[in-house]
């Protein structure tokens, strides 16, 4: 297996794509204006303590000054006691026998600007990794409350054995669960490298400076993407390629060597058709190579995928003809989920198999797919209805929610009523205004699908209803007005 990775870069947006022996398997989009500023560490300068409100505004460099609560003022905890334990405000130091005026502090964005409202602060550090978020000012060992109890005390052991002597906390994630020693390690290394920057940054640069940015797509591509099967790491922009040289060469040298700056003439993602392929996985129809496709519906609760035969097989080998569109179909459903990023619950629902040994052989090639997918995965057997639940770990939203919003004229549906269904609709309610008023006229402002159907074979009905009543009906047509929208002016 041979991996590639190629980043896309401008101004305004980051694309990567992960691309296995020729076919893309994941897509990543950064956009600069969606960036927040959650995570942020700043060297921050007290403008103002109010004690009536025990809160603080603290400058740090943006356009409104952040705000700081008496209950984000970090204090070292009680011995055994985990940091950020629930406690009342009456418990707490005064805020005002904390922090001063023209105070330089130390301090990381909790929440982002809101409108008028500014930045909410936190003085207590944490720097997420991979796998483990580091507390610096904290011995605490913890474990994501979404393990499992019975294993928590095993990894807590573990990662104690690693960190080693004290020197900073750290919380293991839910994605960590299953990771190796080494892994780990690797990730020990980079949060305490990325604290020792920190600190040095708060000791050289003045006031109201950044001193450290929660990472962006391009440096989380070295960090979590790159691993022995990556043959090369193209960027198209000269100066992202040098600044993230510089960030491999410091902290992860072996992903660094495998950089490479792309001077094609040909834009980068054309080597691959990748535009191509995010066309596609935006898409619900996705088609097999057998001449079968799948049909992949994403709803609030969950996603389906149909794997469907397509065209008409032969009944001589019609369980073989089954039996390898569902193979391929658990190769294509397993790519489809990387590439589209879908997560939670997840029903496949593949073309009945008669033979028991077909339908083992299809899970058993299913699973090997979903093992390749570096997002924890989890697939059940067969259901009596012959359907395949698995769940997958939302790590982001998914690539439709990113790069798509609800259709507006169908609100999301993903249908619309017929133009017949809406003219009959503006029957059923002229009748219901005329029987509460007494207008001169009716008139009938929609869409010109809508307003044909009135003129053409509703014309008929259209007429009788105006007798019936009493009143005119007149029509409208208005071009910018969706098949559903309509208006009913009394005048």
């Amino acid at each position: 297996m041979q991996e590639d990775i190629l980043i896309n870069w401008s101004p305004q947006e980051t694309r990567v794509a992960l691309v296995e022996n020729g076919a893309v398997q994941e897509l990543h989009v950064e956009r600069t204006l969606e960036r927040g500023l959650v995570g942020n560490v700043y060297l921050g300068k007290v403008a103002r303590v109010l004690p009536g409100m025990q809160s603080a505004f603290v400058d740090i460099g943006l356009e409104r000054a952040a705000f700081l609560h008496v209950a984000d003022v970090w204090n070292r905890q009680a011995d055994g006691e985990p940091p950020n334990v629930a406690r009342s405000t009456a418990a707490l130091i005064p805020i005002e026998k904390q922090v001063f005026e023209g105070q330089a502090l130390m301090v990381q964005v909790i929440k982002d600007p809101i409108g008028t409202k500014g930045a909410r602060l936190s003085t207590q550090i944490s720097i997420a990794g991979r796998l483990l978020v580091f507390l610096p000012q904290d011995d605490h060992i913890g474990i994501s409350q979404k393990i499992p109890s019975n294993q928590r005390d095993e990894l807590r052991a573990r990662l104690q054995t690693l960190v080693g002597a004290p020197g900073g906390g750290f919380i293991l994630r839910t994605n960590g669960e299953d990771a190796s020693d080494a892994e780990l390690s690797e990730d020990i290394s980079y949060l305490r490298k990325a604290w020792a920057r920190i600190k040095d940054a708060a000791l050289r640069l003045p006031p109201m400076s950044l001193l450290h940015q929660d990472l962006n797509l391009l440096q989380r591509v070295l960090r979590d993407m790159v691993g022995e099967t990556t043959q090369t790491i193209r960027v198209d922009s000269r100066e992202q390629f040098e600044a993230l040289k510089a960030f491999g060469l410091e902290f992860m040298p072996a992903a660094a060597d495998k950089l490479q700056h792309y001077t094609g003439e040909r834009p980068i993602f054309d080597l691959y058709s990748i535009d191509e392929e995010i066309g596609k996985a935006l898409g619900r129809r996705v088609e097999l190579k057998s001449g079968g496709y799948l049909i992949v519906d994403q709803t609030e609760a969950l996603t389906t995928v149909d794997v469907n035969t397509g065209g008409f097989v032969g009944a001589r080998n019609f369980d073989d003809t089954i039996f390898k569109t569902n193979l391929e179909a658990a190769q294509a459903i397993a790519r489809q989920l990387r590439l589209r990023n879908l997560g939670g619950i997840i029903i496949v629902d593949f073309i009945d198999m008669a033979r028991e040994d077909h339908r083992s052989a299809v899970l058993t090639e299913f699973r090997k797919q979903l093992h390749k997918d570096r997002v924890k995965t989890m697939a059940g057997g067969f259901s009596q209805l012959g359907l395949v639940e698995m769940t997958r770990k939302r790590t982001r939203e998914s690539l439709a929610h990113m790069l798509c919003e609800p259709c507006s004229v169908c609100g999301g549906k993903g249908s619309v009523k017929t133009a017949r269904s809406v003219a009959y609709d503006i029957f059923r309610e002229i009748l219901r205004e005329a029987r509460q008023f007494n207008p001169r006229e009716f008139r009938v402002v929609a869409s010109p699908k809508v307003i044909e159907l009135f003129l053409d074979e509703e014309s008929q009905h259209l007429a009788g209803l105006s007798e019936f009543i009493g009143k005119p009906v007149s029509l409208q047509s208005e071009s910018t007005m969706g098949q559903e929208q309509y208006d009913i002016v009394l005048l």
